[in-house]
């Protein structure tokens, strides 16, 4: 600890990433990455914006990726909110829309980094315990609070709720914002998105790290009643006005121009699921309904934790959590179809 560092430092407890080790010959299938490339479309606008332009500093608005959201979802460009990938996004909902004084509720099983903005805004937390079979209950989120936010499907649990259950929530808590973070609902889910114009408290956040392919160009989004939107706006414009490059503003519109290759990777990613799902269960895991790019199971009688370790000394890296209620599960991602493969080799040496 720094002598230099203020009290609010100090007492900070920081979000841990997922490991990105640097080793060859590696299956790494521990971060939720996509296995598959981003849209050659993608690419090939890259690379086009690759000259004398960027001298010039990006568009501050973003207008050109916001119209393209807008026009995919049928919202308007006052609906859309952009940033530097969904971790801003959401940092700036937390210190702009929830209620500071009021606690915030999410799920106790969830998004690690919520608790990590709460203590970042002075904000105080409320986990709300799922299920015993690790869905989240609609009915427990009819309690005071000063704002609600869930992943959906939920993470690390990969378990999706119903849009009947988000109205759920919405209709009992009018007063107070309620975000649903979509990361990776484009796995097998229904985007809340169709909701906000019924109801002016939803704010839905997508990423494009996962379903297309841009974990490495850092783009997110929001899309909600426009009041909403103009208070991440202040927010962004007193903390950094271009969150967005021109090389990423490009590509992310370029990804949205593509369907069909969206469409065929994600239909890819989700048969390989099903199918990494049937092996792992042959093999005595059980295996949570998952509606994203990963996996959530847990052997019958081997411990998670020594499963990790032996995976990785076969050069195989999945994600543990030593958290209560699952430190017996892994989060696995679904990788392409050899690393899949490779990885239920190493677990057949092990099991």
């Amino acid at each position: 600890m720094s002598r230099f560092w203020s009290p609010f430092v100090k007492d900070l407890v920081p979000y841990v990433p997922g490991e990105q080790p640097k080793l060859d010959n590696l299956v790494k299938l521990n971060t939720n990455e996509n296995p598959y490339g981003p849209s050659p479309r993608v690419l090939e606008a890259i690379r086009g914006g690759v000259d004398a332009g960027l001298r010039l500093y990006p568009a501050p608005n973003a207008d050109s990726l916001k119209s393209a959201i807008a026009g995919y979802y049928s919202v308007t460009p006052q609906q859309v909110f952009v940033g530097n990938g969904s971790d801003e996004v959401l940092a700036h909902i937390f210190h702009g829309l929830f209620q500071h004084g009021r606690p915030v509720l999410f799920p106790d099983i969830s998004y690690s980094f919520y608790p990590v903005y709460c203590g970042l805004y002075g904000i105080e937390a409320r986990t709300v315990e799922l299920a015993d079979d690790f869905t989240i209950c609609s009915d427990d989120y009819q309690q005071p609070n000063g704002g609600i936010i869930f992943p959906n499907p939920n993470a690390p649990t990969g378990i999706l709720l119903g849009l009947d259950k988000i109205e759920a929530i919405l209709q009992t808590n009018t007063e107070s914002v309620v975000v649903v973070d979509e990361a990776y609902v484009d796995f097998g889910g229904e985007t809340a998105i169709g909701l906000v114009d019924r109801y002016p408290n939803l704010l839905v956040t997508q990423t494009l790290s996962k379903s297309r392919s841009l974990a490495g160009m850092r783009v997110g989004l929001a899309v909600g009643h426009p009041e909403l939107i103009e208070a991440l706006e202040r927010i962004k414009n007193s903390f950094n006005s271009y969150p967005l490059d021109r090389l990423a503003i490009l590509g992310a519109v370029a990804a949205f121009d593509d369907e069909e290759y969206f469409r065929t990777t994600c239909q890819a990613v989700m048969r390989s699921r099903e199918n990494l799902s049937q092996a792992l269960q042959a093999l005595g895991f059980e295996v949570l309904p998952s509606a994203a790019n990963f996996i959530f199971a847990r052997h019958r009688e081997r411990d998670a934790a020594g499963l990790a370790q032996g995976l990785r000394e076969q050069r195989v890296i999945v994600r543990h959590f030593n958290a209560p209620r699952i430190n017996q599960f892994l989060r696995i991602t679904i990788g392409t179809e050899e690393q899949n493969q490779a990885l239920l080799e190493a677990l057949k040496q092990l099991i």
